[in-house]
C-alpha cells in the first residue's frame, strides 16, 4: 500500500513540471478550484519561471508515458481543465524516443517462447512509431506477408499502476471537498482512464477490438480494419496486416495522388457515425495519424487500444438528441434529456430547450470552418453546470472522438458541413429503428422469443408440481394445535413424561 506521502510526493514532483509549463495557471485563478488544490499548485510553482502562455501538452508530455494518456482522457473534459487547456491537449503527441531492438527482440521471445525466426522471416530494427505503451516494427512473416508488429514496452504496466494509484488517491481528496469538484466525478474520471489503460495494456484485446470493429463496418465498404494475425499475437504483441497508404495528415500528399479530398472527409463522417449511432462501438483515437487513404480512395484505420462502447438505449438518446440539433428541434432534445436521466427533474424542461436553443442556434447552417464542435460542446458543460447535470462517464470517449473527427474532417475539407453529412444517416437510422416497421418488427421479436421460451416454461412447473405417485391420496386429518414448550432437555422431559403416562393410562386398563 503507498503511503500518503509518498502520493503526495509525486503529485508535488508533477506540479512542478506542469508549473514549469504554466499549466497550474488556470487552476490558481479557477474560483471553483478547492482552497486545498490551490495551495498545492501554489507550493509547485514556487522559484519556477512560469511562461506567459500555458504549454499543457508540453507539460504532460514531460512528465511520461501515464502523464501522456491521462493528457488525452483530459482532453474529453473541457468542463473540469476548460476549453483552452482541453484544445492544447489535443496536440499531445503520444511519442516516445524508440527502444533499443535488442531489448525489443528479447522481449518479443519471451513472450512468444520461441525464436523469432520462427515466425519472422525478417525484422526492420528501426520501428516505424514509438509511443508511451508500445512501438511499432515492420516485418515479413516465413510465408512472405508484409506485417506490422506492435511490441510492447518493457516494464509499462508497472510505471502505469504507480501512476494510476496516485491518480486514484488524488482523484479520492478532490472529490471529498465537495462542491463542484464532486459534481464533476473526478474518481468516476480516473476509473474510466484506469478502464482504458488496461485494455491498451493488453494487446490481445485490442486485436479483438479490431476484429469486431471490421465485423460491425461490413456496411461501410469505403472503411476498412487490418487483418489480425492471430497466431503472431500475445498479450504483449500485436501483428497485423501492412497498410500501404498515405496518411490523412499529408494533405500534400493526397492531392498529388489525385485523392478527392471532400470525399474522404465525408466518407470518415459516415463511417464514425455508423460505428457510435448504428453499432455503438467505435473506435476512440481517431487522430490523423492513425487513418490511412489507399489509393482506390478508401480509408484505413489503425492503433484500436482506445475504443467506446453505447447501448442502444443511450445510442437511441444520442440520435435524437443530435436529430434535435440538426433540425432545430429543441424541446424534443430537452424532453430526452429528461427522460435518460441526464437533468435532474426539479429542472423545467422549456427552460433547458431554451438554454440549447442558445447553443444549437449559432451553428446551425455553418461550415466546419465558421463553427466548433469544440465549442458548442464547451457551452453544453456550461448547460450542465447550470442544470445540475452529472458526468456521464460513457459520452467521454464519444465527446473525444467527436472533436478528433471535426479536426480531421475540417483538414480535408474546410467547407464540410458535418449537420447536413449528418442528417440524412441519423434520420434513416431514426426511421429504421424508431419507426412503425421497426415498433412490429421489435415486438414480433419479442413475442417470438416469449413463445420459444414457454417449452421449458412448462417443463418448470411439471418440476415444481410433479404428478402424485400410484400410492391412494392420504385421508384428510383433523388440525391439532401444536404447542412448542422449549428446547433441549425440555423436550427430553416431555417425551420421557409423555412415555410414563402411557405406560400407567395401559396398566390401568388391564
Amino acid at each position: 500500500m503507498t503511503t500518503t506521502v509518498t502520493h503526495l510526493w509525486r503529485l508535488l514532483k508533477w506540479g512542478r513540471t506542469l508549473a514549469r509549463h504554466g499549466a497550474l495557471s488556470g487552476i490558481e485563478r479557477d474560483p471553483n478550484t478547492p482552497a486545498p488544490v490551490r495551495r498545492l499548485a501554489r507550493i509547485a510553482r514556487l522559484g519556477a519561471r512560469v511562461p506567459k502562455q500555458p504549454r499543457y501538452a508540453d507539460a504532460f508530455q514531460a512528465i511520461g508515458p501515464a502523464a501522456i494518456k491521462l493528457g488525452q482522457t483530459l482532453a474529453t473534459r473541457p468542463d473540469i481543465v476548460g476549453e483552452v487547456a482541453a484544445h492544447d491537449l489535443l496536440r499531445l503527441q503520444d511519442a516516445l524516443p524508440p527502444l533499443p531492438f535488442s531489448v525489443i527482440r528479447d522481449a518479443m521471445e519471451r513472450s512468444f517462447e520461441r525464436p523469432l525466426s520462427d515466425l519472422f522471416a525478417s525484422i526492420d530494427e528501426v520501428p516505424i512509431g514509438a509511443a508511451s505503451i508500445a512501438q511499432v516494427h515492420a516485418a515479413i512473416t516465413t510465408d512472405g506477408r508484409k506485417v506490422a508488429v506492435k511490441v510492447l514496452r518493457p516494464g509499462v504496466e508497472a510505471e502505469f499502476a504507480r501512476a494510476i494509484e496516485t491518480y486514484e488517491w488524488a482523484a479520492a481528496q478532490v472529490e471529498g471537498m465537495g462542491g463542484e469538484a464532486r459534481r464533476l466525478r473526478p474518481r468516476l474520471v480516473i476509473e474510466t482512464f484506469k478502464r482504458w489503460t488496461a485494455r491498451e495494456l493488453d494487446l490481445r484485446r485490442e486485436g479483438a477490438s479490431a476484429s469486431e470493429l471490421a465485423e460491425g463496418m461490413k456496411a461501410e465498404p469505403d472503411f476498412l480494419v487490418p487483418q489480425i494475425d492471430w497466431a503472431r499475437t500475445t498479450g504483449k504483441i500485436l501483428t497485423l496486416e501492412w497498410v500501404d497508404g498515405i496518411k490523412l495528415s499529408d494533405r500534400q500528399a493526397l492531392i498529388a495522388a489525385g485523392h478527392d479530398l471532400p470525399a474522404l472527409a465525408q466518407k470518415l463522417v459516415r463511417a464514425f457515425l455508423r460505428q457510435a449511432i448504428a453499432e455503438g462501438f467505435f473506435h476512440a483515437d481517431m487522430h490523423q495519424g492513425n487513418l490511412f487513404a489507399l489509393a482506390d480512395g478508401r480509408i484505413v484505420a489503425i492503433d484500436f487500444g482506445i475504443m467506446g462502447r453505447i447501448d442502444r438505449r443511450a445510442r437511441v438518446w444520442l440520435a435524437e438528441i443530435l436529430y434535435g440539433l440538426i433540425t432545430g428541434n429543441y424541446k424534443r432534445v430537452a424532453e430526452i434529456h429528461f427522460e435518460a436521466g441526464y437533468v435532474p427533474a426539479h429542472h423545467n424542461v422549456a427552460e433547458f430547450a431554451t438554454a440549447l436553443r442558445a447553443v444549437g442556434e449559432p451553428m446551425r447552417g455553418l461550415a466546419v470552418k465558421d463553427m466548433s464542435i469544440g465549442m458548442m460542446l464547451d457551452s453544453l458543460f456550461n448547460i450542465t453546470r447550470d442544470f445540475d447535470m452529472q458526468t456521464q462517464p460513457h459520452l467521454l470517449l464519444l465527446q473525444k472522438t467527436m472533436v478528433m473527427v471535426e479536426g480531421v474532417a475540417t483538414a480535408l475539407d474546410p467547407d464540410v458541413n458535418l449537420w447536413e453529412t449528418a442528417a440524412p444517416f441519423v434520420s434513416e437510422w431514426i426511421r429504421t429503428e424508431l419507426g412503425p416497421e421497426a415498433f412490429v418488427a421489435d415486438r414480433l421479436i419479442e413475442d417470438f422469443r416469449t413463445l420459444a421460451r414457454l417449452p421449458q416454461l412448462i417443463r418448470n412447473i411439471e418440476l415444481a408440481y410433479p404428478t402424485p405417485g400410484g400410492a391412494p391420496p392420504a385421508p384428510p386429518l383433523r388440525e391439532i394445535e401444536v404447542i412448542r414448550v422449549g428446547g433441549g432437555w425440555r423436550y427430553v422431559a416431555v417425551a420421557l413424561l409423555a412415555a410414563g403416562t402411557g405406560v400407567a393410562a395401559t396398566l390401568l386398563l388391564i
